[in-house]
C-alpha cells in the first residue's frame, strides 16, 4: 500500500508533517470531482484547442503534441492546465462522443457486455420497439441458426379464434399473410389493390387442401334442344359452378348466350361435353376468341366428352363453334364445358 496516496484513485494523503494541508485536501477533491461520475468528452489523439474546465478526454493511440507519450491516459483540463490520470481496469465512464457507457479493460475503453441471461420488456435492434412490437429489428437480413442439429421457429396463439401468422408488407401495406388466421386451418392470403384480401390456399387440420381462388367454371346454356347452323357459335347463360373470377364475357354474335371470360393466365384443364339426339354426325369445337379451335368433339345420338390441357391468357373468351348443322341438347350434364386452372 502506498504511504502517500490511495490505492485506487491515487488521492493524496495529508501527511502529519505536511504544511499547507488544505492544498493536498483540495487536490484530492479535484481528483474526486473528475473521476466520480466520470464523463469523457471524446477519445482522441490530440488535445482540443479550447477545452472547458473540468472536461475529460481519453487519449487515443499515437498521441501527438502536448499529449505525446500519454496513450491510454485520461487528460482533464483543470485550472488552465492538463491533469493526467491513469485509468485502471474496471473503471466506467459515459462517453459523450459515442453516447454510450464504456468500461476500461486495462488497455482500451470497451462497450459494456450484455449479460448472458437477461429479460427485457422491449428490445429494438436499430429500430424502436413499443408495447405492440416489443421486438423490433431493422436489418438487411436476419439469421436463425441451429445449435447442434435442428432449428424450429414457433408462433403461438391463445385460442382458435386468435391469429398466429407471418405478414409480408410492401411500403408498410400488408400484401401477403401465412399462418393460422382466426382459425386452426393453415392459410396463405394475398392482398391486391383491386381485390383486397383473399385466401389463395387453405389446409384444414385434417390435411384437406382448398384453392378457393383457383379459376374454375362449369357452364352451359339453359336446358333446351336447339337446331344450330353450320359455322354458327353458341355461348353460355348458366354457371353451374364458378370461382376465381370466372364470369360471362361478351354476347356471342349471331348466336345464343355469352362467352366465358378467362380471369388469369395459366394452364387450364378443359372438358367439352356434347349431347345430341341426331343420328347424323355432329361436330362441336371449343373456340378461343372465336378464331382458334382449342378442342373438338364429334359424335352421333347420345353424349360424350373430350378433354385437353391448354394455355389461356387473361381476357380470353371461350365459346362453342358448330362445324355441322343439326340438333344439340344443351344444359347441365348435356352440352357444356368444364374449365379449371391447374
Amino acid at each position: 500500500m502506498s504511504t502517500d496516496a490511495t490505492s485506487n484513485l491515487a488521492l493524496p494523503f495529508i501527511l502529519p508533517s505536511q504544511a499547507q494541508k488544505h492544498v493536498t485536501h483540495n487536490e484530492a477533491l479535484q481528483r474526486l470531482d473528475l473521476v466520480t461520475q466520470l464523463t469523457i468528452s471524446a477519445n482522441q489523439a490530440t488535445a482540443p484547442e479550447n477545452p472547458a474546465d473540468g472536461e475529460v478526454y481519453a487519449i487515443g493511440a499515437n498521441a501527438t503534441g502536448i499529449w505525446e507519450g500519454k496513450d491510454g491516459w485520461l487528460a482533464a483540463w483543470q485550472d488552465g492546465a492538463w491533469v493526467y490520470l491513469a485509468p485502471k481496469a474496471g473503471w466506467r465512464a459515459y462517453v459523450r462522443q459515442e453516447d454510450a457507457c464504456l468500461y476500461f479493460d486495462g488497455e482500451t475503453w470497451q462497450a459494456l457486455p450484455l449479460p448472458e441471461t437477461a429479460t427485457f420488456q422491449n428490445l429494438g435492434i436499430a429500430a424502436t420497439a413499443d408495447e405492440i412490437n416489443r421486438l423490433a429489428v431493422s436489418s438487411p437480413a436476419s439469421l436463425f441458426n441451429h445449435a447442434g442439429a435442428s432449428h424450429r421457429l414457433s408462433v403461438n396463439k391463445a385460442e382458435t379464434s386468435a391469429t398466429a401468422s407471418l405478414v409480408f408488407q410492401s411500403a408498410w401495406t400488408g400484401r401477403a399473410e401465412m399462418g393460422l388466421a382466426g382459425e386452426d386451418s393453415f392459410s396463405i392470403k394475398v392482398n391486391g389493390e383491386a381485390t383486397g384480401w383473399r385466401t389463395a390456399i387453405s389446409v384444414s387440420p385434417e390435411g384437406y387442401v382448398r384453392h378457393d381462388q383457383r379459376p374454375h367454371a362449369r357452364a352451359s346454356l339453359a336446358t333446351a334442344t336447339l337446331t344450330v347452323a353450320s359455322g354458327s357459335f353458341s355461348g353460355f347463360d348458366q354457371l353451374h359452378l364458378a370461382g376465381g373470377g370466372m364470369a360471362f364475357g361478351s354476347v356471342v354474335a349471331a348466336g345464343r348466350g355469352s362467352t366465358l371470360r378467362i380471369p388469369a393466365s395459366g394452364l387450364y384443364m378443359v372438358t367439352l361435353s356434347v349431347s345430341t339426339p341426331a343420328t347424323t354426325l355432329q361436330t362441336v369445337h371449343l373456340s378461343l376468341n372465336a378464331t382458334t379451335d382449342l378442342l373438338g368433339h364429334s359424335g352421333t345420338a347420345g353424349g360424350s366428352s373430350s378433354s385437353a390441357i391448354v394455355w389461356l391468357e387473361m381476357g380470353n373468351h371461350l365459346s362453342l363453334r358448330h362445324a355441322s348443322a343439326g340438333q344439340i341438347a344443351f344444359g347441365y350434364g348435356k352440352t357444356e364445358i368444364c374449365v379449371a386452372m391447374l
